[in-house]
């Protein structure tokens, strides 16, 4: 069974980015994202419509964080001091050695090759430093640009779930991505 332990913090560093610990210095960019229904309009989760809304969201992140359950990356341009996006792995099946990875990108960032660099880096860590033997995303199936950014990271589309998630009084469908260390990702 896999043994986390996310103290002290594992910043990553990219050629452009630095994957750090959110901060409650992150709230307003994080409203920011969480507030736009551009941004939101493919994650099953109610907009923030208050920085307290983000903040709470915050607070759950690091508490999971704390508790070795999740972790989770505030994405930074190298020299920027604006949170532009976050990536995490959650969702952790320690017994299965598989967890689940999501992210978020402010579109302001968009069609840069961002979420590119910061997935590449998280996979590895994912791989190399958690140990999981396998990484799957839920996405929405009209995400097309989620789509063509996990097959680009070599995850293979494994299914579809029919109505999997209730959300604001209707049943939504989910694409189910996954890489597997060893046959996927070699390294």
């Amino acid at each position: 069974m896999l043994e986390l332990n996310f103290n002290p913090f594992p910043e990553i560093q990219t050629e452009r980015l630095i994957l750090r610990k959110l901060t409650s210095d992150d709230k307003e960019d994080l409203f920011e994202m969480r507030s736009n229904p551009d941004v939101m309009k493919y994650i099953p989760r109610p907009l923030a419509v208050t920085i307290d809304d983000a903040l709470t969201h915050l607070e759950m992140s690091l508490k999971l964080l704390q508790n070795n359950e999740a972790v989770n990356w505030a994405i930074q341009e190298k020299g920027g001091t604006k949170m532009i996006g976050s990536i995490g792995i959650f969702n952790i099946l320690k017994e299965h050695y598989r967890a689940e990875i999501g992210y978020i990108l402010n579109p302001k960032w968009h069609g840069r090759g961002i979420m590119d660099e910061a997935l590449k880096s998280v996979i590895v860590f994912g791989f190399e430093n958690m140990k999981l033997h396998s990484i799957e995303a839920l996405i929405d199936p009209d995400n097309s640009a989620s789509a063509k950014l996990l097959e680009k990271n070599k995850f293979r589309k494994e299914g579809y779930y029919k109505e999997n998630c209730f959300f604001e009084g209707r049943f939504l469908d989910s694409g189910v991505y996954s890489i597997v260390k060893g046959i996927d990702y070699l390294k």
